[in-house]
This record gives structure tokens, sequence and C-alpha cells, in this order.
């Protein structure tokens, strides 16, 4: 194989030359569709929508109800759409939760036995809620409650 040699003194083949044109080239072909196919993603993240987001009511629940010997121990999930709104939900999580504690701290073993009476809990946990966020700004952000975990001793 010939050699070249260069002003700074390295000495390469022609093979090895060839292969670095190669690979020069190869790299400026892709570099367009690289380019083409980062912008379609940046088109898509901001098409996607706003951001949805569980709020975990921290620390759970654990109240006594409106009986002797009873409590109700309540893990809560709140669904909020827009960071702004889950920003707005966690600043005031201490009313809401205060709210919370009180309504539940009413209730009764007997009004919470039954599935359609959870559910009843739940709607009226979400209006709840949202008559709060309400009253302190507005409610457009705030989605959902759901109960992740639900027990009565």
């Amino acid at each position: 194989m010939s050699k070249m040699e260069y002003t700074f003194g390295s000495t390469i083949t022609l093979y090895e030359e060839t292969v670095r044109t190669f690979i020069l080239l190869i790299s400026l072909m892709l570099l367009p569709t690289m380019t083409w196919a980062n912008s379609g993603e940046k088109k898509a993240d901001e098409s996607a929508g706003p951001v949805i987001e569980y709020v975990e009511m921290k620390p759970k629940f654990t109240v006594n109800l409106a009986e002797p010997k009873k409590y109700l121990m309540l893990n809560v999930q709140l669904l909020a759409e827009g960071a702004e709104h889950v920003e707005k939900i966690k600043k005031y999580m201490p009313v809401l939760r205060h709210e919370m504690i009180m309504m539940l701290s009413g209730m009764k073993s007997a009004d919470l036995q039954t599935m359609e009476q959870r559910e009843a809990l739940r709607l009226k946990t979400k209006q709840l809620i949202t008559d709060l966020l309400t009253k302190t700004q507005n409610s457009d952000g705030f989605r959902d409650v759901f109960f992740s975990e639900f027990l009565i001793n």
C-alpha cells in the first residue's frame, strides 16, 4: 500500500485515508436526517397538551368516626391537569386536608359499608375539593378524586 505523509509528521496508508473520507461523507449525509428527526419530536411534545398528574394527599387520612372505637384510614389521590393547577393544589393542601378531616370525622361506619356508599363519598369529596378550589381562585385544572386505600376499623 502506498503511504501519504502529512506536514505534521504522521504517516497513514491510502486505505486509512479512504476509510476516513468515507466515514466523513456518511456523517455529512446523515446530519440533515438527524436534524429533521429531532425537530419532529419537539412539535409532538408541544402538541401533546397539558400534563396530567396525580397528587397524593400526604399523609394518609386517619380519622375517628362519629361513633365510639371506630376510625377510617383513607389514602387519597387528586387528578390535576396542567402544572400550574398541580402547584395550586399543593399550595392549598392544608385547607383541603382540614375540610376533608372535618367531613370524614362526621361520618359513621354504617355510611361507608357498600360500594355505592363509598362511591357517594368519593363524589362528595370531589365536590368539596372543587368548591374549595373555586373559592380560592378556580378549579379548572382539578379533574377527579381517587381512594387508593380505604379501611374502616
